[in-house]
């Protein structure tokens, strides 16, 4: 697991290959990612936007961007966690994302940026 905080808001990581979902042969890997975002502040933040770079040993980096994280934009209160997960696909056994969350403060209505750690994608006995 990775962590970092920013603006009082901690942002954890944890990654698994799935390989019910994968097809090597086909170079096709599959991760899940498990995300919490602890709001450490005194004020209830939103979540807005999300931004994403994911970068493919063989490949290009690629960056996904939208509103919110699966389908929501939650409001998180003083003290309080949201988590969720997701998923991503890869054509080698060996990647990384990394990126952002946009929030606002609810208070002022202020937006910034939370920085998300960069976490690994590797397939398991790629590490043997």
């Amino acid at each position: 697991m990775v962590k970092t905080t920013t603006h009082n808001i901690e942002i954890s990581v944890d990654v698994k290959y799935f390989s019910q979902q994968s097809v090597p042969r086909d170079n096709h890997y599959f991760f899940i990612y498990f995300i919490t975002i602890e709001n450490k502040s005194d004020t209830s933040v939103q979540l807005l936007k999300r931004h994403w770079d994911i970068f493919d040993s063989c490949s290009e980096t690629r960056t996904v961007e939208g509103d919110g994280v699966v389908g929501e934009t939650p409001v998180i209160e003083p003290g309080e966690k949201f988590e969720y997960n997701s998923g991503c696909n890869l054509l080698t056994e060996i990647g990384y994302m990394s990126g952002f969350y946009t929030m606002q403060r609810m208070v002022d209505m202020q937006e910034f940026k939370v920085t998300i750690p960069k976490f690994e994608m590797i397939v398991p006995a790629k590490l043997n």
